[in-house]
């Protein structure tokens, strides 16, 4: 899965998504994200901080927060990403605040509280939706310490960056390009990106359009050759060696065991 700008949902909106084994490249979005490791170990990284979740392990995620899912052996969690629309109040007071730690430990009640909600976000009275997530927002702020939110231009370009491979992936999407849209030289910007998410830009966009393709081989019915051009590669053997290398099968047999 993969939340972006584009994919950002809309005010008043939920989504629970239960999942296994997650990983995910850096990434940002509009919303908040709430994760609950279930079972196993996961590493998140958000805004250059290291955590390892464990079982019970809980991550409240603020809007336009930069982070990264890795799972290096086995892990089972409940995503919740939400408007922050729904818990104005509580959005509006650390509008421009961030807290020191995302990691805390959620109540078992509302844990199963919002699991209840999996399958009916739209069917669900907003009563009940607002009234879970404050709860969810009272437990972290129970223990949750802020500072100031940095404005400086570092943020600002990292949102250009991740903006611009979301709406470039299909075409264009090079360092090159990058530079020419942000009046930053190409290798300032390669560089800034690595410092800033700890891969390389290319490696991002790999990885980005890799997770493109997999949606479309999961949701629609073109051939590999046409995903492949619509997702950004030049070449079907280019195309295979890098899904090859990303998800360790080549496309043909990622869609064969779908």
């Amino acid at each position: 899965m993969f939340y972006e700008f584009q994919n950002s949902l809309r005010e008043g909106k939920i989504r629970i998504l239960p999942g296994e084994n997650l990983n995910f490249p850096p990434h940002l979005h509009n919303d908040f994200e709430f994760l609950i490791v279930t079972d196993g170990s996961m590493k998140i990284k958000a805004e250059k901080q290291e955590y390892v979740l464990k079982s019970g392990d809980g991550l409240l995620i603020f809007p336009n927060t930069v982070h990264e899912f890795i799972t290096d052996g086995y892990s089972r969690d409940l995503v919740c990403i939400f408007s922050p629309k729904l818990i104005g109040a509580y959005s509006q007071t650390f509008l421009n605040k961030v807290p020191t730690s995302s990691l805390f430990r959620p109540s078992s009640f509302v844990c199963d509280k919002i699991a209840s909600l999996y399958g009916r976000e739209d069917e669900a009275s907003i009563l009940e939706i607002k009234g879970i997530l404050y709860l969810l927002a009272s437990e972290f702020d129970t223990h949750a310490e802020y500072v100031p939110k940095k404005k400086d231009a570092d943020s600002t370009l990292i949102a250009k960056i991740f903006r611009f491979v979301s709406e470039n992936y299909s075409k264009d999407a090079s360092l090159k390009a990058l530079s020419d849209l942000t009046s930053y030289h190409y290798v300032y910007l390669s560089r800034y990106f690595k410092d800033y998410t700890g891969i390389s830009f290319i490696d991002y966009v790999n990885s980005y359009r890799v997770n493109e393709a997999c949606y479309m081989l999961e949701n629609s019915h073109g051939s590999i050759l046409k995903i492949a051009y619509e997702c950004g590669f030049d070449s079907l053997r280019n195309f295979n060696r890098v899904f090859k290398k990303i998800k360790g099968v080549t496309p043909s047999e990622y869609k064969r065991k779908l």
